[in-house]
């Protein structure tokens, strides 16, 4: 039996009524409340995707049907949760533990006699739409205006066929027990009703049989029951749940007596008493069209679940049943009426709810239970002759959602395990979730790698610079879409097991994508390596007139695209300088010479002094030592103490010797890199030579474990060299910047594998 909420007037209902609100006012506390409905939302044809292929298979069958999105605004968990309140939704107690309230103290009570509270999972497969968009459940959520086009005699009886109502001239008792016999049969008041109200005739008489039908007998519209003799409630209006024997039944039919206390206008607006069955059966459907239809709930679904407007009082309670399945069910009868008389093609329209944050899938009914199902996510065909249908459910008794050709493709999400007949859950590749027999269908063959394709959002990197390498594989579908990356240049660039490309050197690599069955392809990734800096192997020279002396300048790094590197004299008067960076001595003086590279802007500024020539004899170095311009290079690997080394040059001016730090040394001290030899003559500089000794980065004057640190630091961009520094960390001697082979040098010297030539 189905019971309903309407506005309650009696003392008991107004204390059931405060109890209910209060429960929500606590449970709308955990929750943000909704923003207030709008009709312009009802007007939306934009619906949610996972609703779009129902709609449109829906649209495919019946191209005059008319699909309204009402967008509730709603969050979903928002409205489960006032919905799943003790009592205001039932199931029948013989229904199995999973469609039933199993909360302790609250399990198998009966709300009214044979219903008890239904499950959070019944709740949530009830209310969301999507399980019920097929094209018989679909009718809860048809619009039920009247429609003069359709709502004939003929299509009445037919929906009332099977019942007791069907082809039935109308009689009665009244209050004194007498039998009254009209002329009228049922479907005649029930049109009447509807043209009167502006209510479906389908409805209403879907309404009837829900309620009271297929008997007669029923005892809200016998007329006999005690103390209402000659009342009568064909939609059970006002027949709320009762413990009393037949509460419910009698609330309805005190409400067909004198409306529960309304005032005379409410009784005169809804004909109570109902002590006539057209009256019953008209001020009911003017009762159902006032109190529902036309305050928004317009269909049996907006009556049942109330989430549509306020017009009706707070949401969530003004609804016209309990039994949470009563629009699945009232739809097949108004889908059978409209079948037996052949209307399905005619304009209909049906406005459709959308929650906020729904489950990505329908929920699933309460009667098909996980322990049947494996998770699953197989690709599989439909192998028929003919075609397969897709269902609302594991099952022939459920409704067809669709039907697919031999060789089509889905995805079993969920792969029976039932006993006996075996029932897959597929999603169909247009997003449409149902059920599949598994005996038809085969699991689809792996789809292997056929191409890959590869692309790179710029194909030219700096160096250091990090790209991604994106693929696209065809099929779509391939089942091993694994890629092994590699670079046939990895001194140029490498490339991550994700397609991560980092730019090491200058150059071209060619970066390969290929998958497990063997299938490849490729993309040429050319890496720029833009000048960071400007390393000069002198800061200052002094040179005798018409001594050259060339200057060794490298961009950083080693590897830079541009190697351009410029050279100018401030004034070639004193001292000249080619493309190479030789310099020529031309006269006596001071001057500068400026080194700059021609990409980013990098220079270095060489001071240059002109002295006169100097006679032969008037210096001179040993045979050891090597002098080019004033840089002299040729010690020995070690022990070279200022002593050992003035015995070295012979000459009549004042030798004294600074070191790298520029400190005067003397005695035992180490001449090293960076040292300075000053040449004088009564205190007044006759020339200057610079020291190199390859190997001794630091200026120590030894060749050890720090000078291999100094340089490393120098190569990794630590702290850069500059000047004589680079000069003896180049131990190759070829005029480049250093790098890790003079490091592999200087530690093979360090373990006196291989000694240092200076």
């Amino acid at each position: 039996m189905k019971k309903k909420i309407f506005f309650l007037v009696s003392v008991i209902a107004i204390l059931v009524v405060v109890f209910f609100l209060i429960f929500t006012f606590f449970k709308a506390n955990e929750v943000k409340t909704r923003t207030p409905f709008s009709n312009e939302m009802l007007l939306s044809d934009d619906f949610p995707s996972s609703y779009k292929p129902y709609i449109d298979e829906l649209k495919k069958k019946y191209p005059n049907w008319e699909f309204k999105a009402l967008y509730t605004n709603l969050d979903w968990k928002y409205v489960i949760d006032n919905e799943n309140i003790f009592g205001k939704n039932l199931v029948p107690k013989s229904y199995s533990d999973s469609w039933k309230n199993t909360t302790p103290g609250e399990y198998n009570v009966e709300v009214d006699s044979g219903w008890v509270d239904s499950s959070r999972a019944a709740v949530e497969y009830a209310m969301d739409p999507r399980n019920f968009l097929n094209y018989v459940r679909v009718f809860q959520f048809e619009e039920l205006s009247y429609n003069s086009s359709t709502n004939t005699i003929a299509s009445i009886e037919k929906i009332l066929y099977g019942t007791e109502f069907y082809n039935r001239i109308v009689e009665y008792k009244n209050s004194s027990g007498t039998n009254i016999v009209t002329d009228k049969k049922y479907s005649d008041l029930i049109l009447t009703a509807a043209k009167t109200s502006k209510v479906s005739a389908f409805h209403l008489a879907s309404r009837i049989k829900q309620e009271v039908g297929p008997f007669l007998s029923h005892s809200s519209i016998s007329g006999t029951v005690s103390g209402f003799e000659g009342l009568y409630n064909f939609y059970n209006i006002g027949a709320t749940s009762s413990s009393e024997p037949m509460g419910a039944i009698k609330n309805g039919l005190q409400y067909a007596k004198d409306g529960k206390g309304a005032s005379t206008a409410t009784k005169n607006k809804y004909l109570i008493p109902w002590n006539t069955k057209e009256r019953a059966i008209t001020g009911g459907a003017i009762f159902i069209g006032s109190s529902y239809i036309n305050l928004g709930q317009n269909t049996i679904y907006l009556q049942k679940f109330h989430v549509s407007d306020t017009s009706g009082g707070e949401l969530f309670w003004h609804q016209y049943m309990t039994n949470v399945l009563a629009p699945y069910s009232e739809s097949k009868l108004i889908y059978t009426g409209y079948a037996n008389s052949n209307l399905l093609d005619s304009s209909m329209a049906f406005i459709i709810p959308i929650y906020n944050n729904m489950p990505e899938l329908p929920c699933t009914s309460p009667s098909i239970s996980s322990k049947d199902y494996s998770s699953d996510n197989t690709k599989v065909y439909a192998d028929v002759e003919t075609t397969l249908n897709v269902r609302t459910g594991p099952g022939t008794s459920y409704e067809v959602l669709t039907s697919l050709k031999s060789g089509e493709t889905m995805t079993r999400i969920a792969k029976g395990k039932q006993s006996g007949e075996l029932w897959d859950r597929v999603k169909l590749n247009n997003g449409m979730v149902g059920y599949v027999f598994q005996t038809y269908v085969k699991e689809v063959p792996d789809a292997e790698v056929e191409k890959i394709e590869l692309y790179a959002d710029k194909t030219t990197i700096n160096k250091g610079e990090r790209i991604q390498i994106r693929a696209n594989i065809t099929p779509t579908d391939a089942v091993d879409k694994t890629l092994k990356y590699s670079s046939d240049n990895t001194k140029v660039a490498t490339v991550s097991s994700d397609g991560y490309v980092l730019g090491v050197g200058s150059g071209t690599a060619k970066i390969t994508a290929k998958a497990n069955n063997g299938v490849s392809a490729s993309i040429s990734i050319k890496i720029y390596s833009p000048v960071t800096g400007l390393n000069v192997n002198t800061e200052n020279c002094v040179l005798q007139v018409d001594e050259q002396f060339k200057i060794n300048a490298n961009v950083v790094p080693e590897d830079a695209d541009d190697q351009t590197i410029n050279f100018k004299s401030e004034n070639n008067g004193i001292v000249t300088v080619d493309s190479e960076g030789n310099l020529t001595a031309k006269a006596e003086g001071e001057t500068n010479v400026i080194v700059s590279t021609a990409e980013g802007d990098f220079s270095k500024t060489i001071s240059v002094k002109v002295i006169r020539k100097l006679a032969d004899g008037e210096i001179v170095f040993d045979e050891s030592l090597n002098v080019n311009g004033n840089e002299i290079t040729g010690l020995e690997n070690k022990n070279n103490t200022v002593d050992k080394f003035m015995q070295k040059i012979k000459t009549n001016y004042t030798i004294e010797i600074y070191n790298s730090s520029g400190e005067k040394i003397e005695g035992n001290s180490l001449v090293g890199t960076g040292s300075t030899i000053k040449i004088l003559d009564n205190d007044v500089t006759v020339i200057e030579y610079n020291v190199i000794m390859y190997g001794d980065v630091n200026g120590d004057g030894k060749i050890n474990s720090i000078d291999l640190l100094v340089l490393q630091r120098h190569i990794l961009e630590i702290q850069k060299l500059d000047g004589v520094h680079i000069t003896a960390a180049n131990v190759r001697k070829n005029g480049k910047n250093p790098n890790s082979v003079d490091c592999l040098l200087i530690q093979r010297h360090i373990l006196g594998i291989q000694e240092l030539e200076q």
